[in-house]
C-alpha cells in the first residue's frame, strides 16, 4: 500500500491521535492515504468511529504487541 503521509502518534492519549490525524487529513487530497502509528489502546475504537463520522475510509487496522497501525483514505 502506498502512503501519502505518516503520523507518529505513539505515546499520545485520546483524543490527540484523532485530532492530529484530522489536521493532516484536512491538508491532504481526496484519495490520499494517511498511515498512523499509536500506542493508545482505545485508538482502535476511536479510528473506527472517526471513519464512520467523517467518511474517510479505514483501509486497515493492525496491532503488534502494544502498538497500533492504521491506514485512512481521505474522502
Amino acid at each position: 500500500m502506498n502512503f501519502t503521509r505518516e503520523l507518529d502518534a505513539r505515546g499520545l492519549k485520546c483524543p490527540l491521535p484523532i485530532l492530529r490525524a484530522k489536521k493532516l487529513l484536512n491538508e491532504m487530497k481526496s484519495g490520499d492515504v494517511l498511515r498512523i502509528f499509536t500506542t493508545d489502546p482505545g485508538s482502535h475504537k476511536d479510528f473506527q468511529a472517526f471513519s464512520r463520522q467523517t467518511g474517510h475510509e479505514l483501509l486497515s487496522s493492525t496491532q503488534n504487541d502494544k502498538e497500533f497501525e492504521f491506514a485512512l483514505k481521505r474522502k
